[in-house]
């Protein structure tokens, strides 16, 4: 089997669409590359909803079920990289080695009411330090330290901030591989900072976003009339 051919590549930045299970091993992991990702947890998380809690200011999205979601995560196939940071690790602990640095997203940061989670975990091999350390960066909803002016479009979706801080604080290499791409935050954060970067998506409309978000350094979802559209198709 061969590498499929990019849908997207340009300055140092690949976009694979497809199964990473069957792309990771093709890869050329020549130089140790930095594994970052953000995988499906295994909690079914409910993507197709609307909220009564808020008000009717406050705009609530559909989006695709995140693929995979439905069922336990398993990180065994991707333990063998050296230098690995794993967002929602905790979901699935058991599975990892006891070994391993833990970084702390805090979410909420000061606010008292959290629709969700009030913090995320990622469990790191490879990472500069042992001990454990928190990444304080409100995002809830409309209340958000960063991308006020960007519409979320993938419901697991990390700040550009939390992923430069994970990468560029606690690892030192050029290259970046997310094979959980999603919509492309962790490739915008190795952008930022200068390191090439791959990413893998099992969704089409999910690398056509990152895409979009890639080719634009500001971009304003409001120019964009069918990505909402798109978002809730099936």
């Amino acid at each position: 089997m061969s590498l499929p051919t990019p849908y997207y590549e340009r300055n140092g930045i690949t976009v694979y669409c497809g199964d990473c299970r069957e792309i990771l091993p093709q890869l050329d992991t020549h130089g140790l590359p930095l594994l970052s990702t953000d995988p499906p947890y295994g909690v079914n998380l409910d993507t197709n909803y609307k909220s009564n809690q808020r008000g009717p200011l406050a705009g609530c999205n559909d989006y695709l079920p995140v693929h995979g979601d439905d069922k336990p995560f398993d990180p065994t196939f991707l333990l063998g990289f050296d230098r690995i940071c794993l967002w929602g690790a905790n979901y699935y602990a058991d599975k990892l080695p006891p070994q391993g640095k833990w970084l702390v997203w805090d979410k909420r940061d000061g606010i008292a009411i959290n629709d969700q989670a009030d913090c995320e975990l990622a469990w790191c091999k490879g990472a500069s330090g042992n001990v454990p350390r928190i990444f304080r960066h409100l995002w809830n909803g409309m209340l958000k330290d960063s991308e006020r002016d960007q519409r979320r479009v993938h419901p697991t979706q990390k700040p550009i901030a939390l992923m430069k801080w994970c990468i560029g604080q606690f690892y030192a290499f050029p290259v970046v591989i997310d094979p959980f791409m999603g919509a492309g935050s962790t490739l915008l954060a190795a952008k930022e900072l200068g390191h090439k970067c791959i990413g893998i998506e099992i969704e089409e409309k999910y690398c056509a976003i990152a895409v979009k978000r890639l080719a634009q350094e500001v971009m304003d979802f409001h120019t964009l009339p069918n990505l909402e559209k798109e978002l809730k198709s099936e």
